[in-house]
């Protein structure tokens, strides 16, 4: 039946998978209790068939015997071989010879000091082979805690999961790890300190320390509470590991929640930069220039010719649009950052949104190309107005001198994930835009890089192919960019087709 100590070590290496530890069993103290019955008198049986009677040489035979002993048995075979050793060298060495009694006081302090010596070097055996035993210990416990160390870095780093992991290493029922209160919160005078769960694993985890078996005290700010019956001193030891697990796996969390609270700040001063930078010119621009044709028409002693009338007049409709279109965009932007955007779904074909999708687009500048009886799509007119406006915009902007031309296209192998779709091309043959700023286009508040816009093509605060990829996908499409074959940029709107079921707020 193994021992109390032979127990812990299987109980440990089935939790934490401890790797063996070898030392002195059972099995070796019993070889060695054996050899010291046996080598003391093999020895005298030896020098008595050989002759050899030096006593001081047979003195330090039986202490070899008794070393030999102690290196294989341990503390205790030593100390029988080293005292069967004494009285055999009293019995058949010392004088008088076959009897217990020693008749030199010199003799019998040499047997005394053979006595010492060998309990001594069998003592000394002993110390270092427990020595060993406990190195042993202490390197497959630094092991072992390494490889979960490693563990629980590579897992998904909640506290959950790490208090799942303790639980299951320490055999506890349930581990809650409770954190120090709150900067805010309100503490009553003499009253003891209001402790939050920050974590629990397991069915009924305790939350106060009355309910808790174990309450270990990581540091002043974190305490790990544990019911489910006794701890070792050895899992006492690995809880003390586990609590500066605890504090790295925490403060982890709490640097990747500072750097997204970072990143989330910059982004927001990016976009307020950018508002203000819009609002500071291209929002000022045509107000500029509808204030400046108003306050010339109002002119009392000025006779205006009436096509310069008109031209003012004209002036002061085209900003009043900018500005309007600019506004939407705006309003556009801010309920797609919002997850504000609900479109109306229904059936409505391409061909049936471009008029008022090209509404103040020069037509010399657009070929429709579209075919006729293409299927309905599933969109919302309203925003597919919107997303089409914005890219021919976009296209007529950047394109100066090349006419832009829409197709559109329906059938095989053009799908919306698994369902059928029908895409719309938009193809100019301007300068195109690089593989890298691709992507960067459809950020909001991008003008290619925040270059500026050609000078006869009005600028921007480039906000349209965000609002146009944002809107697309609120109807459930895709919107991409790809290169034109020959040179230029080619938008391809692709949404899927209707089947007359879906309808209503997506």
């Amino acid at each position: 039946m193994p021992g109390p100590e032979a127990q812990s070590t299987e109980a440990d290496a089935v939790l934490l998978r401890l790797p063996a530890v070898r030392g002195i069993g059972r099995g070796r103290v019993a070889t060695g209790l054996f050899l010291a019955l046996l080598m003391p008198p093999g020895v005298e049986v030896l020098v008595t068939l050989l002759g050899f009677r030096n006593f001081a040489m047979i003195m330090l035979l039986q202490l070899a015997a008794a070393v030999a002993v102690a290196a294989i048995g341990g503390l205790w075979p030593a100390v029988v071989a080293a005292v069967l050793g004494s009285f055999l060298l009293n019995y058949f060495s010392a004088e008088p010879v076959g009897s217990l009694s020693i008749a030199d006081p010199t003799t019998l302090f040499t047997l005394v000091v053979f006595l010492a010596v060998a309990c001594g070097v069998a003592l000394a055996v002993g110390l270092a082979s427990r020595r060993a035993q406990e190195a042993a210990r202490s390197e497959a416990e630094a092991t072992a805690l390494s490889e979960l160390a490693l563990r629980i870095l590579s897992s998904d780093g909640s506290l959950e999961s790490f208090l799942e992991k303790v639980r299951g290493n320490l055999g506890m029922e349930a581990v809650t790890l409770l954190g120090s209160p709150t900067p805010d919160s309100v503490t009553v005078p003499g009253a003891p300190p209001q402790w939050r769960v920050l974590a629990s694993a397991g069915p009924n985890p305790p939350v106060t320390h009355a309910a808790a078996d174990h309450a270990a005290v990581v540091d002043p700010h974190y305490t790990l509470l544990l019911r489910g019956g006794a701890l070792s001193s050895q899992h006492q030891r690995l809880l003390a590991a586990f609590g500066a697990f605890v504090v790295a796996v925490r403060e982890r969390q709490q640097l990747v929640k500072s750097r997204r609270d970072n990143l989330r700040l910059a982004e927001g001063n990016k976009m307020r930069t950018s508002i203000l930078r819009a609002v500071s010119h291209d929002l000022r621009t045509p107000l500029a220039g509808i204030k400046l044709a108003v306050s010339s028409l109002r002119q009392e002693e000025v006779q205006f010719p009436p096509d310069v009338e008109k031209e003012l007049l004209e002036t002061i409709e085209n900003y009043a649009d900018r500005l309007d279109h600019l506004v939407d965009n705006l309003l556009d932007m801010s309920r797609i950052t919002a997850d504000a955007v609900n479109p109306l779904l229904a059936g409505t074909t391409w061909a049936e949104i471009l008029p008022e999708a090209l509404r103040g687009i020069p037509k010399d500048r657009i070929r429709n190309e579209l075919q006729p009886n293409l299927p309905p799509v599933t969109a919302d007119a309203g925003m597919l107005e919107s997303v089409v406006a914005n890219i021919v915009e976009n296209a007529v902007k950047y394109a100066p001198g090349s006419d832009v031309v829409l197709t559109a296209r329906a059938g095989a192998g053009i799908t919306v994930g698994d369902r059928p779709a029908s895409e719309l091309r938009i193809v100019d043959h301007g300068s195109g835009v690089g593989h890298n700023e691709v992507l960067e286009m459809f950020q909001p508040f991008q003008r290619l890089g925040d270059s500026p816009a050609p000078a006869s093509a009005g600028g921007g605060i480039g906000l349209g192919l965000a609002v146009a990829k944002g809107f697309t996908e609120a109807m459930g499409g895709t919107l991409m960019a790809e290169p034109t074959p020959g040179g230029g940029l080619t938008m391809v709107v692709t949404l899927p087709l209707w089947t007359g079921h879906g309808g209503g707020r997506a």
